[in-house]
C-alpha cells in the first residue's frame, strides 16, 4: 500500500528568521497590558499597563525568534518581539528540504496584524507565492473579495480583529472545502502542499482599543508586533514511498536564503522534530524517494496512489546477478510493449546484453552453471596459429554458445588445433587440401588408401568457417549470436571433425531432376518429406546422416514422425563422397526408397533431393494426391 509519514510541527527545532528583535540594538522600554486584565476584565476596562525593558543579549529579557517555535507546553510565557516603531515585519522559516504543510497557527502577544501575507517558496527561497492574505478589509487592502462572502477567496478578514489583544489566533488551513484533493501525491497536490520556506509578512499594526486619551503612557511604547507561538503542522514529503523520516543531508543548506543558513538547531537533542530525509519503502530511493533504487528500474517510477492505495513499487532488472545498477530506457520500454524498459549498468563477470544475459566477445557461456553464476562465461581456449583473424563478427574468438573457435581453412578441432580431415600442413595459413581422392597424412601430405565421407557445399575460399563435428549438430549460420538456451553441440572425441564448406572439385555428383508426372510416379517412391539435414556420420560401410522431418507428403510401410530420425546414403562416388548432396543446417524436398525389413529410409542417385521450395512442396502435392493412380 502507499504510505504516508506522521504530521508533526514542522517549526520544532528550527529558527524563524526576522527583521527585527526587540533590543538587538541596545536596551528598550516598552509596554504591554496584562494577559489577564485582558482577558477576564475587559467590560472593566484594561486596567494599568505594565513597562519593563528587553535586550536581546540579556537571557532574562530577551524576546528572541527562537521563543516562537519553542515548546509551548514547556514554556506557555516566551515570545518573539519586534523593535519598536516596526509597520512591516517579516518572519522566515527556511528548511533544508521540501516538506509538506497542513496548516499554520500564529498566537499573538500582541492584537494581530491589520494586514498580513501568509507565502511560500519552492526553489528555497528564489521565488514566492502567496497561500493567504489577511486583512480588516479586503478589497481595500489587496483589491481581493473576503471570503466571508466569496468562498474560496484568496483573503480573509476573520483573523484581523484588534480583539482580543493578546492570545488571538490566525490560523490557515492548506485543505480546505476550496482545496479538494483526492490524490495528496498527484502534480496538483504537490502545487499546492510542498514548500520550501514558510514566510509571514506582517504588513499593518493594529492598536489595542484600550489605548484611549487617558494614557499615560508614550504610544510608540505599544508599537511593536509579538508572537508566542508559530506552530507549523506538516510531514516529511515521501511521494507516498514512506512512514518515516530521519535527519536530511545538511548540504542541501546551501540552496538556503542569506540568513537561513542553520535555521535547524540541535535537531538530535530535540524532541519531536519533523525530519527530512525518507527512509524509503517499495524499492525507491533519494531524500524524498522520488526516484527507483539502483537495480529497480524496469518500469517507470511512480508515486504512491494517495487515493485507491496502490503502492506503484519499483520493479528490479534482469540483471542475473552480474550488475549492481540498471537504469530505465525509454525506447527499450516502448519496444517491449510497455513490460520492460531496464538496461543493466557496467555488467560484471565477462557479461553484456541489456540483462547481462550473454557472454562477452572473447567468452563463451558454461552451460553446467546457472546464469546467475559469477564463472558462467569462460574465455575462449583458441590456437592462435588456427583459428582466423576474421569472423562473422570481428570481436568474437570463439562461439559464445559453445566455445568452437572460429578456424583458418583447413583447420578442425574445438579449439583449431589440427587439420581437417583432407587437409594436411597445419601452419598460419590453415591447412592444404591433400592432392588425394581420399584422406593424406597431416604432417607430409602422403595419400592414405580408404573412404572419405563427406557432405558436399559450394566453396568459400579464404573465409573463416565453422567447424561441423561428426555426430554434432549443424548450426544455423546467424549474423548475430546470442546466448538463448539451446542445447549445447556435442563434439565427440572418437571422431574426426570434417568441414562444412569443402573446396567442390572433392565432390561431383549428377542429380537426379524432377520431370513430368509420368516419370516422377515411375520412380514409385516410398517416402516424400521435407526435412533439415543436422548431422553425419561415417559408420565406415555406410554412411548414416540425421534429420529433422518437418513434413511428411507420403509414406508407406516404415512409419515417419516428425522428429530427429536417421536416413542411409547409398550411393558413393570414386571421390569418396555421398550422393546426392546434402548441405548441413538446409531444408530439402527428399523422396526416396526405404527397407521395411530394417525400417530405414533410403537415399541413393534415383532419389529426388531438392532444396526445399513452397512452390516445389505444393507441386509434388498435387502430383501425389492427382497424378500418381
Amino acid at each position: 500500500r502507499s504510505c504516508n509519514p506522521p504530521v508533526g510541527n514542522l517549526a520544532t527545532g528550527r529558527t524563524p528568521v526576522t527583521l527585527t528583535t526587540c533590543g538587538q540594538n541596545s536596551t528598550e522600554l516598552y509596554c504591554f497590558y496584562p494577559d489577564q486584565n485582558l482577558l477576564h476584565q475587559v467590560s472593566h476596562g484594561c486596567g494599568q499597563p505594565r513597562c519593563t525593558k528587553c535586550n536581546a543579549n540579556q537571557p532574562d529579557n530577551s524576546h528572541l525568534p527562537a521563543d516562537m517555535t519553542d515548546d509551548f507546553f514547556a514554556n506557555p510565557i516566551s515570545w518573539w518581539q519586534s523593535a519598536q516603531g516596526v509597520h512591516r515585519e517579516e518572519i522566515r522559516l527556511d528548511f533544508e528540504t521540501e516538506f509538506y504543510l497542513t496548516h499554520v497557527i500564529a498566537v499573538f502577544k500582541s492584537p494581530r496584524p491589520a494586514a498580513m501575507v501568509l507565502e511560500r517558496s519552492q526553489d528555497y527561497g528564489q521565488t514566492w507565492r502567496p497561500y493567504k492574505y489577511f486583512s480588516v478589509n479586503c478589497t481595500a487592502t489587496f483589491g481581493l473579495q473576503d471570503d466571508l462572502i466569496e468562498e474560496g477567496s484568496m483573503c480573509t478578514s476573520r483573523y484581523s480583529d484588534a480583539v482580543p489583544c493578546t492570545r488571538g489566533e490566525v490560523i490557515y488551513r492548506a485543505l480546505s472545502p476550496a482545496n479538494k484533493i483526492e490524490d495528496p501525491y498527484s502534480p496538483e497536490a504537490q502545487d499546492l502542499l510542498k514548500l520550501t520556506n514558510l514566510r509571514l509578512l506582517l504588513l499593518k499594526r493594529h492598536e489595542c482599543p484600550c489605548h484611549g486619551s487617558g494614557l499615560v503612557e508614550k504610544p510608540q511604547r505599544f508599537a511593536h508586533y509579538a508572537i508566542y507561538d508559530l506552530i507549523i503542522r506538516g510531514s516529511c514529503f515521501c511521494n507516498g514511498h514512506a512512514e518515516e523520516c530521519e535527519l536530511a543531508n545538511r548540504d542541501k543548506a546551501t540552496h538556503l536564503t542569506p540568513g537561513s543558513v542553520g535555521s535547524l538547531r540541535k535537531p538530535g537533542s530535540c524532541v519531536g522534530v519533523v525530519h527530512g530525509k525518507c527512509v524509503c519503502r517499495h524499492n525507491t530511493a533519494g531524500d524524498h524517494c522520488e526516484k527507483c533504487a539502483p537495480l529497480y528500474n524496469d518500469q517507470p517510477w511512480k508515486p504512491g496512489d494517495g487515493k485507491t492505495g496502490v503502492p506503484n513499487e519499483c520493479r528490479k532488472c534482469r540483471c542475473h546477478n552480474h550488475a549492481d545498477s540498471c537504469h530505465f530506457d525509454l525506447s527499450v520500454w516502448l519496444a517491449s510493449g510497455k513490460r520492460s524498459g531496464g538496461v543493466c549498468d557496467n555488467c560484471k563477470h565477462n557479461t553484456e546484453g541489456h540483462r547481462c544475459q550473454r557472454c562477452k566477445p572473447g567468452y563463451f557461456r558454461d552451460r553446467g552453471k546457472p546464469m546467475s553464476s559469477t564463472e558462467v562465461c569462460k574465455p575462449c581456449a583458441c590456437q592462435p596459429m588456427g583459428s582466423a583473424n576474421a569472423t562473422f563478427s570481428r570481436s568474437w574468438r570463439c562461439h559464445p554458445k559453445t566455445g568452437f573457435c572460429y578456424c583458418k581453412p583447413g583447420v578442425a578441432g574445438p579449439n583449431c588445433d589440427r587439420c581437417l580431415m583432407g587437409y594436411w600442413g597445419f601452419g598460419e595459413n590453415g591447412c592444404r587440401p591433400c592432392d588425394c581422392a581420399r584422406d593424406c597424412d597431416q604432417h607430409t601430405g602422403n595419400c592414405f588408401n580408404g573412404l572419405l565421407f563427406v557432405l558436399c557445399v559450394p566453396s568459400y575460399d579464404n573465409e573463416p568457417f565453422f567447424n561441423i563435428p561428426i555426430g554434432g549438430r549443424i548450426p544455423d549460420l546467424v549474423q548475430t549470436p546470442t546466448n538463448e538456451s539451446e542445447e549445447e553441440w556435442k563434439w565427440d572425441e572418437h571422431e574426426q571433425g570434417f568441414s562444412a564448406l569443402r573446396h567442390p572439385e572433392k565432390c561431383v555428383c549428377k542429380e537426379k531432376v524432377l520431370g513430368s508426372v509420368t516419370d516422377f510416379c515411375q520412380m514409385k517412391y516410398a517416402y516424400v518429406i521435407k526435412a533439415r539435414i543436422l548431422s553425419a556420420h561415417d559408420k565406415g560401410t555406410h554412411a548414416e546422416v540425421v534429420v529433422k522431418v518437418k513434413k511428411v507428403l507420403k509414406s508407406s510401410k516404415v512409419k515417419i514422425a516428425r522428429s530427429n530420425r536417421s536416413i542411409y546414403p547409398e550411393s558413393w562416388t570414386n571421390r569418396g563422397c555421398t550422393c546426392p548432396i546434402l548441405n548441413p543446417g538446409t531444408d530439402y524436398l527428399i523422396a526416396g526408397q526405404e527397407d521395411s525389413r530394417t525400417s530405414k529410409l533410403l537415399v541413393n542417385m534415383n532419389s529426388l533431393v531438392k532444396p526445399w521450395k513452397a512452390y516445389l512442396g505444393k507441386q509434388v502435392s498435387d502430383i501425389l494426391r492427382t497424378g500418381c493412380k
